[in-house]
């Protein structure tokens, strides 16, 4: 179970299979106020890979150590991250998110573990700085290739690389980076998307803020 506080979560299954599922969300209230009017829904953070049908459900009151199960529906594509919101009073109105829960496809061979821009959490216009991502093996796979693209503060996008992934057996890592140099000032956004044929697996995303020196 996750928690932040005054809520205990859990969402299962943390693997489905592609097509329409439902995903269970269970809450409980660690803290010491009843909570009332709870309007509780689940988002996607990639609607392409998975999308959530339900707009959500509403519980009258869940009271100090009182469980709550809620079933979602939801179509699969590919694995992505997803959370929970609560919209409730608890005396005064109550607002709550969850932190992001990953839901793995069982299809797929491997995923985008983690994007990092390799830098201080600003850069100076015109230094070359490097992005890298790291591709962790589901399963035994070959043939995977992964872009590094960037979306400028003036909405240009460039695509940056695009790399032929090397064979992963299950749980190996392997790092990959693609160097880009702002040109611009403002907020720089590196996408990261992982492609098993012509089907998207995984997509990361890190920003980080050019100035002038």
């Amino acid at each position: 179970m996750n928690y932040k506080y005054p809520i205990e979560y859990e969402l299962t299954p943390e693997k489905i299979d592609s097509g329409i599922h439902w995903l269970t969300l269970k809450l409980k209230n660690i803290g010491s106020e009843t909570i009332t009017g709870l309007d509780v829904r689940l988002h996607s953070l990639d609607t392409f890979d998975i999308s959530v049908y339900d707009t959500g459900h509403y519980v009258p009151a869940l009271k100090p150590k009182a469980e709550k199960e809620l079933v979602f529906r939801v179509n699969a594509f590919g694995s992505a991250e997803v959370y929970a919101t609560i919209d409730a009073f608890k005396g005064d109105y109550f607002w709550w998110e969850s932190g992001w829960m990953y839901v793995i496809v069982s299809e797929d061979k491997a995923e985008i573990e983690r994007l990092l821009v390799l830098s201080h959490p600003y850069t100076s216009i015109g230094k070359t700085i490097e992005a890298e991502a790291t591709i962790k093996g589901l399963r035994e796979n070959t043939g995977l290739k992964l872009e590094f693209w960037t979306d400028a503060p003036s909405g240009k996008w460039e695509e940056l690389a695009k790399i032929d992934t090397k064979s992963l057996s299950r749980r190996e890592e392997a790092q990959y980076t693609a160097e880009f140099t702002p040109k611009e000032t403002g907020l720089y956004t590196v996408y990261a998307y992982l492609y098993d044929g012509t089907k998207r697996i995984g997509r990361k995303t890190s920003s980080i803020y050019a100035r002038k020196s």
